[in-house]
């Protein structure tokens, strides 16, 4: 990344909400906040469930000019005028993402800690590689993508990276100089003012 450039702000849906008492929510923080990117990304397997949710977090994010990506459902992408799909297993999926959804469609991969996982994604047609969790966490079997991953990517791969999972703003200073984006999600939801939350965790930035 240029070194005059600073990282953009990628959100995160929490993994459950209640719709009425969310999107209120997402619209404050899109509107005191310079996001580039918003991710839904629902646990949920409810195809009625993710369908309201699609069509509601679109609503939100394209009043404000902020693209939609879904995690998962490629098949909802079209259907729900969604402007592409995360992949959170690799580079698994991307290919046939991309021929289901053309070009212009976005298809982002997360590649948890693997350079080689995360270079398989590139080569396959992602538009972004996410690494994480960033920061410490004690979920999954606790490893972390560290700082040398996302400095070598940087330097050595052309495609964005994302840096996602367990941010503090020691973690933001840390990698703002490697990174294109941080992937902001339930750091922030859980706070009673998001907003401010995720002015906090992004004070590095400032």
């Amino acid at each position: 990344m240029p070194a005059d450039e600073k990282p953009k702000l990628y959100l995160i849906t929490p993994p459950a909400f209640e719709l009425s008492d969310f999107a209120p929510r997402l619209a404050r923080v899109l509107d005191g906040a310079e996001i580039a990117c918003l991710r839904l990304a629902l646990a949920t397997r409810d195809e009625d469930r993710l369908a309201r949710a699609a069509d509601a977090c679109r609503e939100v994010a394209h009043a404000r000019d902020v693209p939609l990506v879904i995690e998962t459902h490629v098949g909802l992408v079209a259907r729900h005028g969604l402007d592409g799909v995360h992949l959170p297993d690799g580079a698994r999926g991307v290919r046939a993402a991309r021929k289901t959804l053309g070009n212009d469609a976005i298809v982002g991969a997360f590649a948890r800690a693997s350079r080689h996982e995360g270079m398989n994604a590139a080569e396959a047609g992602a538009d972004y590689v996410a690494f994480g969790p960033a920061g410490e966490s004690l979920l999954g079997d606790g490893s972390r993508a560290p700082a040398d991953l996302f400095a070598w990517w940087s330097e050595m791969i052309e495609v964005p990276v994302v840096a996602e999972g367990a941010l503090t703003p020691t973690v933001v200073a840390e990698l703002a100089p490697f990174t294109d984006f941080f992937g902001i999600g339930e750091e922030i939801w859980a706070a009673e003012d998001p907003l401010a939350a995720l002015a906090a965790i992004t004070s590095p930035l400032a």
